[in-house]
């Protein structure tokens, strides 16, 4: 199966550590999803919810505000809650 590592942090700390077959995040420019082998990136996100799904399970976590960082099938948000 083709994951990635996803990390939500904040300042308090690690909110999530899991692994997921898709992220959906609320990017200033609207909502996109991040897939294995997903391009570099870094951008702000906005208030809205990240969304993921492992084994089929879809979680999530809203936001006020924050970036994600994408590299290397690994997804790494810095968020206010």
């Amino acid at each position: 199966m083709d994951v990635i590592a996803l990390h939500i942090l904040s300042p308090e700390g690690t909110l999530v550590e899991a692994t997921a077959e898709l992220v959906t995040l609320p990017g200033i420019m609207g909502p996109f999803q991040v897939l294995k082998d997903h391009a570099a990136l870094i951008t702000i996100l906005e208030k809205g919810e990240i969304k993921w799904r492992t084994q089929g399970r879809e979680e999530k976590l809203a936001i006020r505000e924050g970036f994600v960082e994408v590299r290397n099938n690994r997804v790494t948000a810095c968020v206010e809650v």
